[in-house]
């Protein structure tokens, strides 16, 4: 069995690498997959969330800022950026046509590994701060205190 680490960046580097196949590879059948907008998947369906994302971002790519291992689970601070070039699905507004904007999205992903594959896993991150970096939310401003 491989060390959770390496399978890790096996995965990094496939999404990097906008391998769909290399990526459901890594994939367990019976894995679990969300994010933010309730979106819940299941099995190698689930690499199609990280498509879409890189469908819409041809450019897109995940750097891992930080990482985190405790036995079979794999926390990594990331940031996906991008030039965002066609259409993003969104659970707030809905389908965001290209809008060639430049994005740098912070996120956690939290991964358990199970025989070298992803069995469950969850990103979370900031629905407001990508819609507000694409142009279609106005950006907020600060509360007086």
């Amino acid at each position: 069995m491989t060390e959770v680490r390496e399978t890790a960046a096996r995965f990094m580097k496939a999404f990097n690498a906008h391998d769909e196949d290399a990526m459901r590879g890594l994939t367990h059948p019976n894995a679990t997959f969300s994010a933010p907008g309730d979106v819940h998947l299941r099995g190698v369906e689930a690499t199609g969330y990280a498509m879409q994302w890189l469908t819409a971002c041809p450019d897109g790519k995940l750097t891992v800022r930080n990482q985190l291992i405790s036995g079979p689970w794999v926390v990594e601070e990331v940031t996906f950026e991008g030039t965002h070039r066609g259409p993003l699905a969104s659970a707030v507004v809905g389908l965001v046509p290209a809008t060639g904007k430049r994005i740098a999205i912070k996120a956690v992903l939290i991964t358990r590994f199970e025989s070298d594959l992803a069995l469950e896993a969850r990103i979370c991150f900031d629905q407001v701060d990508v819609l507000t970096q694409l142009g279609v939310m106005p950006a907020l401003t600060p509360a007086a205190v």
